[in-house]
């Protein structure tokens, strides 16, 4: 299977004061890798876009998104998507890329939506997704402010195995999340694993394709070692881009 995952990366850049003096540094994180090996090791072809790199590699034609089974989203913004340099800057028209997701998934693409500070609407809502043609396919609405739920004394999510064939065979007792993004479930839309009344992840169809709003984060913080480095996170995430690709 060839799957595109786009986000999951950061460029930080700090300052520490020592008394009179300061000075700053800068370092680059992608938490991407954790999820690239996890999918390799199931052995999937698997495309990593980090998120300062969107506006250059990111398909920008139907053609050219069509060539992968499955596209993840994963702590990275709209505005990254569609504000390119060459329309902020230059003033030049550019592909609108969301609108092109929801055409690849039209045409019976895979497209899901992983949670994060930069997703689904996101810290202080940055990640802008409400009211967007993304909103529109997912199998969720999005509330219109900041939607992060956090749980730092952890969140330990109790499944059924028997309410959908994705989570057949898997414990009832699954390792602690450490917060998600609250979504709510489009009526169509089948909800496979929630936590106090709010989808975790959740299933949906849009025209010929298939879609997953997976609220919590596939990389820490809110999702601790606990669970990215659990005996069954890789057979989870094996079965839902099957599903979405459908190919079960």
């Amino acid at each position: 299977m060839n799957i595109l995952l786009v986000g999951e990366s950061c460029v930080v850049h700090s300052t520490e004061f020592k008394g009179y003096d300061n000075f700053f540094s800068t370092r680059y994180s992608e938490p991407a890798k954790i999820f690239m090996k996890l999918f390799a090791d199931a052995g999937h072809e698997v495309t990593h876009i980090p998120c300062h790199r969107v506006p250059f590699d990111f398909p920008n034609n139907l053609e050219a998104i069509s060539e992968y089974d499955v596209v993840l989203f994963s702590d990275v913004g709209s505005n990254t998507f569609l504000l390119h340099p060459d329309t902020a800057r230059l003033c030049k028209r550019t592909p609108n890329l969301l609108k092109l997701v929801r055409e690849y998934v039209a045409q019976g693409g895979g497209f899901g939506m992983i949670g994060g500070y930069m997703t689904f609407q996101g810290i202080e809502a940055k990640g802008r997704y409400k009211d967007s043609v993304i909103e529109e396919i997912l199998p969720v609405t999005l509330l219109p402010y900041d939607d992060r739920v956090e749980v730092p004394e952890g969140a330990d999510l109790i499944v059924d195995p028997a309410c959908h064939g994705i989570l057949e065979g898997f414990p009832k007792e699954w390792p602690f999340i450490l917060g998600y993004n609250k979504l709510i479930a489009k009526k169509d839309a089948d909800v496979i694993v929630s936590y106090e009344g709010d989808p975790i992840i959740t299933l949906g169809k849009y025209d010929k394709g298939r879609t997953l709003a997976y609220a919590t984060d596939c990389a820490p913080h809110w999702a601790p070692p606990e669970m990215h480095e659990w005996e069954h996170y890789g057979k989870l995430w094996n079965r839902l881009v099957a599903w979405l690709a459908n190919n079960e």
